[in-house]
């Protein structure tokens, strides 16, 4: 089982500047627990997630000698991308592609049509450095727009970004819409049709809900989870604010009660959550 570890999704809604000594002894004490992977920061424009704008700066106070945990960097476009591939640190770039024209309009100011073209020149860039690229389905499981959804639509964005050579691919829950049985259903359909590609689950719950969406994953044949401590952040077009990332503790305990236990460094652990009371506050 691969657990993503989110801190950038976790951040960047926050309303407060978190200051960059901070993020770096944050993402430091994370590197440390043992996840796979870390969402630890985007290159994106500063005056679309302001959060962000020390990227750069963090990642040079990151310590990677002692941590298998690899790195992930969100992009929004290919000047993005030529920024992320330029920094040996980085293993992943991830690229929110939208399955709902509407939402990728006011994600990036692109097109779908436009979005896959990007992709097609992000995952060029990204085999000419040995980078690999992550795609996000966002409004993977729905949008509140009416925008055209079902899961064969899915698979045929799927079946589109194959062909381009994508290998990772991650269904977004971005309004935290998901139900348990639509969860099951979609990477269901998923994982049989496309068993060369390595499926993730983004997907954002309200209080109580983490559980039951983790445990369809798994049911499905999900191998590759994206969390974030305490549930922190998720998209600010969700619902109510209540609803957030799946809580990594949550993940945690339903993968010990399904007999998938993680060798995470606890004490580590026990420190990031200290730390995240100065990052996110005691809430």
């Amino acid at each position: 089982m691969k657990l993503i570890e989110c801190p950038r999704d976790a951040m960047q809604g926050l309303s407060h500047f978190v200051p960059t000594d901070l993020k770096i002894r944050y993402l430091n004490t994370l590197l440390q627990v043992g996840f796979d992977t870390l969402d630890f920061g985007s290159f994106v424009s500063p005056k679309a997630v302001p959060q962000m704008q020390d990227t750069a700066e963090v990642l040079a106070g990151l310590d990677l000698s002692t941590t298998t945990t690899k790195l992930l960097a969100i992009v929004a476009n290919g000047r993005g991308a030529e920024q992320a591939v330029g920094y040996d640190a980085i293993r992943y770039l991830g690229f929110p592609l939208s399955v709902s024209e509407t939402f990728q309009q006011r994600n990036t100011n692109k097109s779908i049509a436009q979005a896959f073209e990007e992709v097609a020149q992000m995952q060029a860039l990204c085999e000419q450095h040995q980078k690999k690229l992550v795609v996000y389905l966002s409004m993977g499981f729905g949008n509140p727009y009416g925008d055209p959804y079902s899961p064969a639509l899915v698979g045929e964005f799927t079946q589109r970004l194959v062909q381009l050579g994508v290998r990772i691919i991650a269904p977004s829950d971005t309004v935290g819409t998901s139900t348990p049985q639509g969860i099951e259903q979609l990477f269901g359909h998923l994982l049989r049709t496309f068993p060369e590609v390595e499926f993730g689950a983004h997907l954002h719950a309200r209080p109580g809900e983490a559980a039951g969406k983790v445990k369809a994953a798994m049911r499905a044949g999900v191998r590759r989870i994206d969390g974030a401590l305490r549930g922190f952040g998720g998209c600010p077009m969700a619902a109510d604010e209540l609803t957030g990332n799946l809580p990594t503790e949550e993940i945690l305990q339903v993968l010990s009660e399904e007999g998938y236990p993680l060798a995470l460094q606890m004490g580590a652990w026990q420190q990031a959550m200290r730390l995240s009371n100065q990052v996110f506050g005691e809430g």
